[in-house]
This record gives structure tokens, C-alpha cells and sequence, in this order.
């Protein structure tokens, strides 16, 4: 790991908005190298999305950092994720909350994944072949839910599983070609919505595809 490289990170983030401390000293302790594709190990610790393999990407630096600060984490939380991916994000939100529950739809990535945890002993993250866009219902409520592929609006199913007090954090088509990441707080009396920062992420689909080529 390049201390260096990590500072520099760390550094831009500040600069970029990111305050919250817990969630700097998450990003500084999870190792992105071991997320990161072999061809792309020189750039793991680049402020920059990288590819991971079917048609997916590890998430800009930034990006996970802001998206986890929005969440508003604390250590009892019990946390969904959907779309693994790599695993990173789901790492990073492992150091901020109690219990993460990740849904990836492709096999692969899941399995790589899960690989990544065992290899770096992180034990509270549970993960899971599904269909994000239905989410987790037999662990609901969730005191979080972080979506990291967008949507033309948020599914019905996640807003049911996100408890009272919650926060969902996903982004959303907004407009053509634009997406923006909203955070959305479940109250007593519904839900209420605000819009943060313009993302680009991959488009959240639903089912599972085929594992056979």
C-alpha cells in the first residue's frame, strides 16, 4: 500500500466535501488494492472508477465516500446494499455500521467478492445472489439502504424494507442523460426526499442473469 497515495486520497476527499471523520478513516483503512483488478492495481488508490468485469465498475473514491457520509452511519446500523460489485463499498460501510447485507445479481462478482471478505477477515457482511430491485425482505427493516446502480424511480419494495427514521441513499434518473444521487428519510407520517450531487453509475436491472455463458 502506498501511504503517499493514500494521503493524497484522503486529501482530495477533505477537499471535495467529505467531512465526516469515520467515514475518512473507513476509506483510509480498507485496502481498495484488493478490489481492483490485477491491470489496474497502479491506479487503486486514483480518485477514479475503474472496470471489475461484467460490465461493472468499482466506484470513484469520492463518490463511495460522499454516498456513505450521506447515509449517516452509526455503529449499530444494520445496513442493505444493492449491488456488490466488487465488494468495496460494502467493505467501506462494514467499518461504519454493524451488520451490511449486500444483493450482487451477477455470479461471478458475488463469489470474488465474498472471496475479498474472507482474504481481509471482514465478518460482518452478508451477501447474496438477488434481485436488488426486491431487496431483502426477510431481513427488513433495514436502518440504511444504499443503492450503487440507478433507477428511473426507487423501488416500491426497498422503501418498504427501509424502517421508520431510516435513510435510503441511491441514485436516480433525473433527466435525460443525468443522474443524481437523492437521500430519502422514512418518517412516521411518509417519506421525504432531497437531491444531493450528479452521479453516473451503471443502470439497476432487475432478475438475475443467466450464470452460463
Amino acid at each position: 500500500m502506498n501511504a503517499a497515495l493514500r494521503i493524497r486520497l484522503l486529501m482530495e476527499l477533505r477537499r471535495s466535501g467529505v467531512t465526516d471523520t469515520r467515514v475518512l478513516s473507513a476509506i483510509e483503512k480498507v485496502p481498495r488494492g484488493a478490489f481492483v483488478s490485477e491491470p489496474f492495481l497502479d491506479q487503486a488508490w486514483d480518485n477514479a472508477a475503474l472496470p471489475i468485469g461484467c460490465g461493472q465498475t468499482i466506484s470513484q473514491p469520492l463518490v463511495v465516500a460522499l454516498m456513505s457520509q450521506a447515509l449517516e452511519l452509526t455503529p449499530r446500523m444494520k445496513v442493505l446494499e444493492i449491488g456488490t460489485g466488487s465488494g468495496y463499498q460494502a467493505a467501506v460501510l462494514a467499518a461504519l455500521a454493524r451488520r451490511v447485507y449486500t444483493l450482487e445479481r451477477h455470479r461471478a462478482l458475488l463469489a470474488e467478492a465474498e472471496a475479498r471478505f474472507r482474504a481481509l477477515r471482514i465478518t460482518n457482511i452478508v451477501a447474496m445472489l438477488g434481485d436488488g430491485i426486491k431487496g431483502w425482505s426477510a431481513q427488513a427493516p433495514f436502518d440504511r439502504i444504499l443503492l450503487t446502480a440507478a433507477a428511473p424511480e426507487l423501488p416500491p419494495a426497498l422503501l418498504a424494507q427501509l424502517g421508520e427514521g431510516g435513510i435510503l441513499v441511491a441514485p436516480v434518473d433525473t433527466g435525460p442523460d443525468r443522474q443524481d444521487v437523492v437521500r430519502v428519510r422514512r418518517t412516521a407520517g411518509g417519506f421525504s426526499t432531497e437531491t444531493l450531487f450528479p452521479v453516473r453509475f451503471v443502470p439497476l436491472l432487475p432478475g438475475v442473469p443467466d450464470p452460463v455463458a
